[in-house]
């Protein structure tokens, strides 16, 4: 049986698009077990002054923490392990100006530890999460998939991008855009979210 990591952000709870999206999804899930991350309740750390010289230390200059250090880097360590012994990751979450909330690029930042979820020798990177599938779901009041906000796309793009740095074998991104348009727009572009994020599912968990 496989496992599923889903780690979610939607603030707005039941009036969440993404939420909605999201729920879709995991009706579908079959023959895997579920772990889920809130990381509106579960804030991940961020890289500060002490944790971050601990995890050189630690990553870079192979160097043996004191009980402190180690205690600082615990909380990015287990979320890195909830990605480690997963087999598919499911991340969810409304563009925030353009981009995904800080508090998923501080997951990311979480887990893309050194030695970990990457690594890299004689000046190559590497990722470590061969054989995973990742999945990001976003919902987005404006439109970008065509026309002049195209390039300010950043809150699918750059998860793709770090779940692809990772090593990730498949990566997908949905992006149900247009939410805060026309009704008919909003309704057409969420019911193609859904067809996409069930065709994908009855891919993935057949």
């Amino acid at each position: 049986m496989t496992k599923t990591l889903v780690v979610k952000y939607v603030p707005r709870g039941e009036r969440s698009n993404t939420k909605k999206i999201l729920t879709e999804f995991k009706s579908k899930i079959k023959n895997s077990t579920i772990e889920e991350i809130d990381l509106a309740k579960n804030t991940p750390d961020m890289f500060l002054d002490d944790n971050l010289m601990a995890y050189i230390q630690r990553d870079y200059l192979k160097q043996n923490l004191s009980a402190e250090q180690k205690n600082l880097l615990s909380k990015m360590d287990k979320m890195t392990e909830q990605v480690k012994s997963s087999d598919i990751v499911v991340l969810a979450y409304p563009m925030f100006n353009f981009s995904m909330p800080a508090v998923v690029k501080a997951w990311f930042d979480s887990i893309m530890l050194k030695g970990h979820t990457w690594n890299a020798q004689d000046g190559k990177y590497a990722g470590l999460m061969k054989g995973k599938k990742a999945l990001t779901i976003v919902s987005s009041g404006g439109s970008y998939s065509t026309g002049p906000m195209k390039a300010w796309e950043h809150a699918v793009s750059l998860s793709n991008s770090e779940f692809q740095f990772m090593g990730f074998s498949e990566v997908r991104g949905i992006l149900a855009e247009g939410m805060n348009g026309a009704e008919n727009t909003k309704s057409s572009n969420l019911a193609k979210a859904l067809e996409e994020i069930q065709a994908i599912a009855h891919e993935w968990y057949q």
